[in-house]
């Protein structure tokens, strides 16, 4: 059993506000028929397990979950960098969320990152409760 809190009727997302890419994200999900979990990584610690998790949810590494383009990590480590160590690259997360490099959903247990808002469309079953299978009833 993971750390982070998931519901099979929710979508759980993890985000940060401050990106657009976050902002938009939260707005598609919000306006979904499933219920949410936002996790907005801007206003809630994210340990060191839960990123751990999420990695391993999404089949990947922390390294993975660190846009090495953005400004602030460039500012602080340059344009080339491999830290080796995935305990590192943890700290970072931790200390800079806005550093994310995607957001994340979670829906039925499985992870996935967010590209662009409408990505996570396609992740949804279709809501066709109450629909006759023959159009023409």
């Amino acid at each position: 059993m993971g750390v982070l809190a998931t519901d099979n009727n929710k979508v759980t997302l993890i985000y940060h506000s401050g990106t657009t890419l976050g902002k938009q994200t939260y707005a598609y999900v919000s306006a979904s028929k499933k219920g949410i979990l936002a996790i907005d990584a801007s206003q809630t610690k994210i340990t060191g397990t839960q990123w751990s998790e999420i990695a391993e949810g999404l089949k990947g590494s922390i390294k993975d979950l660190i846009n090495q383009d953005h400004p602030d990590f460039k500012k602080e480590y340059g344009d080339k960098v491999d830290l080796y160590d995935e305990h590192h690259y943890l700290k970072i997360l931790e200390k800079q969320p806005q550093l994310m490099a995607n957001p994340i959903v979670i829906v039925d247990g499985k992870f996935y990152a967010i590209h662009s808002p409408s990505d996570f469309v396609k992740y949804l079953d279709p809501d066709s409760a109450g629909v006759s299978r023959n159009p023409a009833k």
